[in-house]
């Protein structure tokens, strides 16, 4: 009896142990692939692609505060709007104020693989967004000087390039 006791107690400390350090090396891989999640950027009808849905303003979109102090109340929306007419009359309002790190250019490159949705600055550019068409998986390198979104499937590769080095931001859309 004693001696399964050990043996129940042996092989539960080394399952620990093994579970322990399981986890330890899994969690430390996965911390350092994590990154910021993309913004969510409006698209304004211009930035628009070819696709049939219209793109419509965020509904947490408020003003800017303004610098110089305001004598006027401020109005709030009434209660009684019906949600759906709201979008339209959104859709058409002006677009947010950009951040002073991005211009308010959003484009859009929809590939065979999938698309990715760049923030184009005049020095720099960031990425909003990249989502890989169905069967098609996605990877994306970044640097101080150029974004790199990768889609793959089987031996197929498609790569949306964004490069600002040696002058303002362009993008180059490449197969292999």
């Amino acid at each position: 009896m004693r001696r399964g006791l050990v043996h129940v107690l042996a092989w539960s400390l080394a399952t620990s142990a093994a579970v322990t350090l399981s986890w330890w090396g899994v969690h430390t891989v996965m911390t350092g692939t994590a990154y910021d999640p993309p913004r969510a950027l409006p698209i304004t009808a211009a930035d628009a692609t070819t696709q049939e849905s219209k793109p419509l303003a965020s509904s947490t979109h408020r003003p800017a505060p303004s610098k110089t102090p305001s004598t006027s109340p401020t109005r709030t929306p009434s209660p009684s709007k019906s949600p759906s007419k709201s979008p339209s009359k959104t859709a058409n309002s002006p677009s947010p104020p950009a951040s002073p790190t991005s211009s308010g250019q959003v484009k859009s490159y929809d590939t065979d693989g999938g698309r990715a949705v760049f923030d184009i600055g005049k020095t720099s550019a960031t990425l909003v967004s990249a989502t890989p068409g169905s069967g098609w998986s996605m990877q994306v390198w970044k640097t101080d000087t150029w974004i790199r979104v990768e889609f793959a499937s089987g031996a197929d590769r498609v790569s949306v390039f964004c490069t600002w080095h040696d002058g303002p931001p362009r993008v180059e859309v490449g197969t292999y």
